[in-house]
């Protein structure tokens, strides 16, 4: 696996800045992606990579000079590629930079390109995703990673349809928690959407009483949404708490869904050696 400090440079097109503590996401993500390719390259016919919110492909640390590399680029760059790259993107001039990036770093990579908001778009991501039978199977590591709670559980629904893992960035704190009054208005459909239910207000003016906290809520209901599509929900504990680097803040979690429990082997190793940057023997 390529270091993503060699492949992260300053090439003068547009990238998106984010928060120093994006390099540890990165980091638990390309590990992750890195085994999931390794482990499925000769049980699969087929492994695809489908990113929603792809970028640029690089980004800049808030307040710093430092580049890095993002989500689609790790992916791109892992020592065993997958057969097909799906990344759709909603900024025309962050996709732009990324069919440069992505083509000057993996030129001979498979890789459709999606533009758009992933939730109005998922008709095509679908269409893209290879057909899969018993003599020709694949498999699909789906990275979720929106700003806020975005992303729309039918749209996950329907990819779920097909045979994916899907590693989610869920925004419980730095969008739901500080937007708590505006999401709980009977008039917002936020919460409704990303949990693909409208009964969580009942659910949580019965479990706050007993003092329960709301971002955990929305992830503990988020895992059972998971679990009605037959994905094995992970307990809270398992989810990858990332905190912001200044003032020490909870932002979200950093969360694995799979119908197979050796996903979350992967990930429990993820989980040991990405917090403390040791090496990972794959």
């Amino acid at each position: 696996m390529a270091e993503p400090s060699e492949i992260a440079v300053d090439d003068g097109l547009p990238c998106a800045e984010v928060g120093a503590w994006a390099e540890l996401k990165y980091r638990l993500f390309v590990l992750y992606a890195s085994l999931f390719s390794k482990g499925m390259k000769y049980k699969w016919d087929e492994r695809v990579y489908i990113d929603l919110y792809a970028g640029a492909g690089f980004s800049r640390v808030r307040g710093t000079t430092k580049i890095i590399a993002g989500s689609p680029i790790l992916a791109l760059t892992v020592d065993d590629p997958f057969d097909k790259y799906i990344f759709c993107e909603q900024d025309p001039q962050l996709l732009s930079a990324l069919r440069e990036r992505t083509a000057r770093i993996a030129p001979a990579s498979n890789v459709a390109y999606i533009p758009g908001d992933c939730n109005s778009r998922i008709d095509d991501i679908l269409a893209q995703i290879p057909p899969a039978s018993r003599e020709h199977t694949v498999l699909g590591l789906c990275f979720v990673d929106p700003f806020g709670i975005g992303i729309k559980f039918d749209t996950l629904r329907r990819l779920s349809t097909r045979y994916l893992d899907f590693l989610c960035l869920l925004a419980v704190y730095m969008d739901a928690n500080r937007n708590y009054a505006r999401y709980l208005s009977e008039d917002s459909r936020k919460v409704d959407e990303f949990l693909g239910s409208a009964d969580w207000r009942q659910k949580w003016t019965s479990v706050q009483a007993q003092g329960a906290y709301f971002p955990k809520f929305l992830a503990e209901e988020f895992a059972a949404s998971m679990k009605s599509l037959e994905y094995i929900p992970p307990p809270l504990y398992t989810m990858k708490e990332v905190r912001s680097d200044e003032k020490n803040l909870r932002l979200y979690y950093l969360a694995l869904f799979s119908r197979d429990e050796r996903a979350y082997e992967f990930w429990t190793q993820v989980l040991k050696y990405g917090t403390d940057q040791r090496s990972l023997e794959f």
